[in-house]
């Protein structure tokens, strides 16, 4: 009479549960970093403190309701925190480093061709390795969007130190 549960229980037989350490590492880092973001905009003019809330405040509530979300996936048993195998699929391997080069060569490139320039490359160049050269129209549109958007309201609108490049003397010039 004394049987085991999961044989008792309908589809309660033996399921491998998804490793997700490998998963937090993005949304610990986000975390990380926006609370360096934070500490680096005390002494800025307010505008600049206001731009840094909204951003580091959208940014932690996303990783917040991630974290929730692996929470309550731990909690069900469904999940576990083992890395697994972050570098798996072993194709995907290439992409990544491409990746980690862009953001590298992004971080460096910004001090000089400014901030708008720099983002709409990296964005176009990212977003064209991430889907594979596929709709290059939209990809171009939503970059220029993106990073024309960033400079309406990081550059022009808040007056934020951002670096300056061509882009952002040219507007500079005609406005």
């Amino acid at each position: 009479m004394n049987q085991d549960k999961s044989a008792a229980q309908p589809g309660a037989e033996h399921r491998e549960k998804r490793h997700i350490g490998g998963d937090l590492i993005i949304p610990i880092a986000g975390l990380l970093f926006t609370l360096y973001y934070f500490s680096t905009i005390w002494n800025s003019v307010w505008t600049a403190q206001v731009s840094a809330f909204f951003v580091g405040a959208i940014l932690t509530l996303l990783n917040l309701i991630f974290l929730i979300k692996t929470g309550v996936e731990l909690r069900r048993d469904d999940v576990d925190l083992k890395v697994g195998a972050i570098a798996e699929p072993a194709r995907l391997i290439p992409t990544r480093f491409i990746l980690l080069a862009l953001t590298v060569g992004y971080i460096f490139t910004i001090q000089f061709a400014g901030f708008t320039l720099t983002t709409f490359l990296f964005m176009a160049a990212a977003m064209s390795l991430l889907t594979r050269g596929r709709r290059t129209v939209f990809i171009i549109a939503l970059s220029a969007i993106v990073s024309l958007a960033g400079w309406a309201l990081f550059i022009y609108a808040f007056k934020t130190r951002f670096p300056l490049g061509p882009f952002e003397h040219l507007m500079e010039y005609l406005i």
